[in-house]
């Protein structure tokens, strides 16, 4: 080789690493302007659900809460499985990203479609199982909802798989604040005019959706940096494969934002059904009449009250989300070099970590139970719901690590076991509380039973995914680790019966006194040592250096 053609070579290879740390460099500010986004989602989130009340009136929430319950878990699967799945085959494709775009979305429309038809046609279904006919037409209105979110998920998978992810953050931090502003005030201004709050804020997030989708649409026109068929350039999947791929997504979605959203719809049948009871003849029409507005009023304010102590249970299952996204791709490799022993120790480690971080918000929500309410509700919400959300958050740290076992069997692919896991505790709970619920007394009671019943259920679902976890991986939570962070959460129960009612002000101050004594327990049993700070240090960096392509 010539000297001329070495220094042409030894250029060329520098220009490619060059352009390696640029497009590394820019994915890593992509990956924290993801994170701040979905950060500012997350907490716009939580917002809502303390002004919402505030603007519709506790029955009206409630009412809301209802129509949610149902209609998120058509929205989540195909917000999630078309970002995923459209992300994917962008990625894969480099080079002919926009091409694929347009191979693809006529079969998200096509879905988006069908998935809206199928919510819409369902929807009298859901009110007659709700006891709630006047849920039917927000039902309508989300069919809508979902037929846009079908449309302009993919958008976003595409920004995402063709690393614009500065525009990816944009459009997630204009979608929460459209979506807090519009649902929020359409559903005060319903509320004004004497119309069901709920309906409005159901029109206010289609609204919402359909701007950010035509923000999204201008976002996506043009042309790929590369032409099709150029040197280079990343296949293109057929539109019947792609669908083929997007349907074990879809599942294991279904599955889990079912688990999450049965228990509230099943108590909101109970509930309706015991206070539309002592309603007198149908044939009086007038008592009937008002009899059953005031029975679906009452059923709702309870329903609010559950739904306000979900907000708080559901904390370990959002905190262990974003641990996972980071901890378990290395799952992935190390299954894919057939390492067994590098498998079992990362899950062990993992599950280590996951177990002790769910530990960390349950102990806060068990020792402040009615505080957290009333921070975010008010005092008489408080006071109805404190007893539930002490059980029901015992019962969301099985879920959280039931979830935590499916996604190392996701890692390990085994997604069908997976699948199959989460519809196993969706069948749980949904026995458990069909056979204890409907006897109790309206109100409280049946709070509380519904929060005891799914826990229970979602505990021994829990067991079940140790044991496959522990015979695909070898390993899991450490028995150790098990034992003295349950003992950390027990004193926190046994704090939360001590400790006086405290308002706003005090709430943060009492909630870091309890975060010091649940780590001052695991590091005294030496649960926590210097080891793990130097891990979460490393992951942290490793975070940094590897743009996700995923959300």
């Amino acid at each position: 080789m010539t000297t001329a053609a070495a220094e042409a070579e030894k250029a060329e290879g520098a220009a490619k690493e060059n352009a390696a740390e640029t497009r590394s460099a820019t994915a890593g500010r992509g990956g924290v302007a993801i994170l701040g986004a979905k950060v500012y989602f997350i907490a716009t989130g939580f917002l809502q659900q303390p002004l919402l009340p505030m603007a519709m009136g506790l029955s009206g929430y409630g009412a809301l809460s209802r129509v949610l319950a149902i209609a998120n878990v058509f929205n989540n699967v195909v917000v999630s499985a078309s970002t995923q799945g459209m992300s994917r085959a962008v990625a894969q494709s480099r080079g002919r990203e926009q091409e694929t775009l347009r191979r693809l979305f006529p079969a998200h429309a096509a879905l988006a479609l069908v998935c809206a038809a199928l919510l819409a046609g369902l929807a009298p279904l859901f009110a007659r199982f709700e006891a709630a006919p006047y849920i039917e037409t927000p039902l309508f209105v989300m069919a809508g909802l979902l037929g846009v979110y079908g449309v302009y998920a993919p958008l976003v998978g595409f920004l995402n798989g063709s690393g614009r992810f500065g525009k990816q953050a944009a459009l997630d931090v204009t979608a929460a604040t459209l979506r807090t502003i519009l649902l929020v005030g359409c559903g005060y201004l319903f509320m004004r005019r004497g119309m069901a709050g709920a309906l409005g804020a159901t029109v206010g997030a289609l609204l919402a959706a359909l701007a950010v989708f035509t923000l999204a649409f201008s976002w996506t026109r043009g042309r790929s940096a590369a032409a099709a068929g150029s040197a280079g350039a990343g296949p293109l999947i057929a539109p019947g494969a792609y669908v083929l791929q997007l349907l074990p997504i879809a599942l294991s979605q279904l599955f889990t934002n079912a688990l999450m959203q049965s228990d509230l719809t099943l108590l909101g049948r109970f509930l309706s059904n015991s206070a539309h009871a002592p309603c007198p003849d149908p044939f009086a029409t007038a008592a009937m009449s008002a009899c059953i507005a005031s029975a679906d009023k009452a059923a709702d304010e309870w329903v609010a009250v559950y739904r306000a102590c979900q907000l708080f249970a559901f904390l370990p299952y959002q905190l262990l989300f974003s641990v996972t996204q980071v901890l378990f791709p290395m799952l992935a490799k190390a299954r894919a070099g057939g390492d067994r022993t590098e498998v079992a120790r990362l899950t062990s480690r993992g599950a280590r970590l996951g177990v002790v971080v769910v530990g960390l918000p349950v102990s806060v929500v068990l020792a402040l139970p009615w505080s957290c309410i009333a921070f975010a509700y008010g005092k008489d919400v408080a006071t109805r719901g404190e007893d539930t959300l002490r059980v029901l958050a015992l019962g969301q740290m099985s879920f959280a690590v039931l979830s935590l076992g499916a996604t190392v069997l996701v890692s390990l692919g085994r997604e069908v076991r997976a699948m199959l896991l989460t519809l196993a505790a969706v069948l749980l709970v949904g026995a458990a509380c069909f056979v204890v619920v409907p006897g109790r007394a309206f109100g409280e009671a049946q709070l509380h039973v519904t929060a005891t019943a799914a826990s229970i259920a979602l505990a021994a679902a829990m067991v079940v995914a140790f044991a496959l976890v522990v015979r695909e991986a070898g390993a899991f939570v450490p028995a150790a680790t098990m034992v003295r962070v349950g003992i950390a959460v027990a004193c926190a129960w046994g704090l939360g019966h001590a400790m006086p009612h405290a308002g706003r002000i005090l709430l943060v101050p009492l909630a870091a006194v309890v975060v010091l004594i649940y780590v001052c327990i695991l590091t005294i049993t030496r649960e926590l040592g210097r080891a793990d700070a130097t891990w979460l240090m490393g992951l942290a960096r490793r975070g940094k250096k590897a743009a996700p392509r995923e959300p």
